[in-house]
């Protein structure tokens, strides 16, 4: 599941959310998509007879979901539900996508797009390094020009355990390991994104780099990572037709897989800062109005909090309100 494909970036004009067109997803092709995320493969059990569906849904159509949040956002209500159901939400989409990129990859070399752009995930890369090295449980001492000795950053770096949830290409992954990190795993639920990775990891010398086929809504890791990061997956989900049952998946599956002192670093294209810090707000506030055990613990609490948010992303006006293209949001896993 890999992040929205952006236009050319010389484009001058603020992009708006994605949207479907009213021809492009009728009621039949709304019945065919939700008919495709119950289809059970080798890969694990379909989505929709998962329990976990039900209790999103409930949860929903109760009228308690919105816990109170001290975060302000740009629109009078959060948009949790907005989102118009588009093909960018259907796994049929990115199959279909991945398997046009893996053979211009064979026949070309092509290593496919760079979700958001390179200057952008040049950026998530840069900020993230500075922020795993600059948390107070993970800090390294500095010289006296405020610099990081590159051993220290080496071996710090590379105790890091790093899962990249919808992958893509896995480029995100490569460019991690760049700079140090050495503990990557990436994980997509189209098998082509997955072969496509593997693919260019092994041309570009990753072959370390683990590529797993898996849905982040009915994941088979039992493992817990130090950093996961998330680079429009979320957006993805969110276009699905199920959108908002799913997006509740999202949070109670993510919090299983991030560590605790870990870190989650969510990169979207169609969700402001203020409402991705919400949308935490309202799965901390149903964790907390629980009656049941969560996530198999016994005690109930929040799980996640906001820890910092890039701030170097440049600025636009679109319809009165000012904003950025992308937002970058980091969570502590409490």
């Amino acid at each position: 599941m890999a992040g929205l494909r952006w236009p050319p970036d010389d484009s001058d004009l603020p992009q708006p959310r994605a949207q479907a067109p009213a021809d492009l997803i009728s009621d039949d092709d709304r019945s065919v998509a939700a008919d495709s995320w119950s289809i059970k493969s080798e890969y694990g059990s379909t989505l929709d007879d998962d329990q976990r569906h039900v209790d999103a849904a409930e949860v929903l159509s109760s009228g308690n979901f919105q816990a109170a949040s001290d975060y302000s956002s740009d629109k009078d209500e959060p948009d949790v539900n907005e989102d118009e159901p588009s093909m960018l939400g259907l796994q049929s989409y990115w199959d279909a996508s991945y398997a046009d990129d893996l053979a211009n990859f064979h026949e070309h070399g092509h290593a496919g797009e760079v979700w958001f752009g390179a200057e952008v995930m040049d950026t998530v890369v840069a900020w993230t390094k500075s922020l795993c090295l600059n948390l107070p449980q993970y800090r390294i001492a500095v010289d006296n020009n405020g610099k990081y000795a590159s051993d220290d950053i080496s071996n710090r770096l590379s105790g890091w355990s790093v899962l990249d949830i919808g992958t893509g290409n896995g480029l995100l992954l490569q460019e991690l390991a760049k700079i140090g990190f050495s503990d990557l795993t990436g994980t997509d639920y189209s098998e082509g994104a997955i072969e496509l990775s593997r693919n260019l990891a092994a041309r570009n010398g990753f072959s370390h780099i683990k590529f797993l086929v898996d849905d982040v809504l009915d994941t088979k890791l039992d493992k817990k990572f130090q950093l996961v990061m998330d680079k429009g997956t979320l957006d993805a989900i969110g276009l699905h037709p199920d959108g908002p049952v799913k997006r509740l998946m999202y949070w109670d599956s993510v919090a299983k897989l991030v560590a605790p002192s870990g870190i989650l670093v969510i990169t979207s294209c169609n969700n402001t800062k203020d409402e991705l810090l919400q949308e935490m707000e309202s799965f901390n506030g149903k964790r907390l109005g629980s009656n049941d055990q969560v996530l198999g613990e016994a005690s109930r609490g929040s799980l996640f909090k906001y820890i910092d948010h890039v701030r170097t992303y440049p600025s636009i006006m679109f319809a009165g309100v000012e904003g950025t293209r992308v937002c970058t949001v980091a969570f502590l896993r409490k």
